[in-house]
């Protein structure tokens, strides 16, 4: 498994109090802890690849922020339980993984996201998307990204993001985000009473997005 933490694509889509590990290649066979290996023993081969490649970079991100190994089993949604006083997320897609944690005090949460750097599936735009927010991508640049998926992306970090803080589901298409040619896409959650600004960028293949929330003023007061 080649890494690279923190200077790589992910690290430079969040704020420097963020420590992030990734993957680029194919998931290897990683070393689980007991009850991680119990949790994902009856999946396909292909799945606990993922899955053990998925906690290396964790571990390895939880290690910056001081932390010792501990199971990363699934909670409520699928995203992982972080120990107490971190917030993180993981992603992965054909050719890379990649995990960003950080702590509490720095952020109420974050959530990232990764996927090949292609057009979506036929159909899918219009299932995620508004009409509003499909002209938006037509006025963009040509040929710099495929913008329908940096949309698709986006709203995937804008909810894992945003559901660990709620424990509520809501559509894609609840979530409306609008892509800027600068690396940047802002994003109103209906669970969030603001606009918030996260970032994208394509490389090696991949479109990898972030949106990170600071916390509340009243919880920094």
């Amino acid at each position: 498994m080649t890494t690279t933490a923190p200077a790589g694509v992910l690290a430079a889509l969040l704020p420097p109090h963020v420590h992030c590990a990734e993957s680029f290649g194919d998931p290897s066979e990683e070393r689980l802890l007991p009850l991680e290996a119990a949790y994902i023993q009856d999946r396909s081969p292909r799945r606990r690849r993922q899955f053990a490649t998925a906690r290396a970079l964790a571990r390895q991100a939880l290690g910056a922020l001081g932390h010792p190994p501990v199971p990363l089993l699934p909670g409520p949604g699928g995203a992982p339980r972080w120990p107490v006083g971190v917030t993180g997320s993981i992603t992965h897609t054909d050719g890379y993984t990649a995990c960003a944690v950080a702590g509490t005090g720095r952020l109420t949460s974050l959530g990232i996201d990764a996927e090949p750097a292609r057009p979506l599936p036929r159909g899918v735009l219009q299932l995620v998307s508004s009409a509003s927010e499909r002209g938006g991508l037509a006025e963009l640049p040509e040929g710099q990204a495929p913008w329908d998926t940096v949309l698709f992306s986006a709203k995937e970090a804008a909810y894992k993001a945003v559901h660990p803080l709620t424990g509520t589901w809501a559509p894609l298409a609840a979530i409306a985000v609008t892509v800027h040619a600068d690396g940047t896409f802002t994003a109103r959650h209906p669970h969030l009473p603001a606009v918030r600004t996260g970032s994208w960028g394509v490389h090696r293949g991949t479109v990898v997005t972030t949106l990170a929330l600071p916390p509340s003023r009243a919880a920094a007061a």
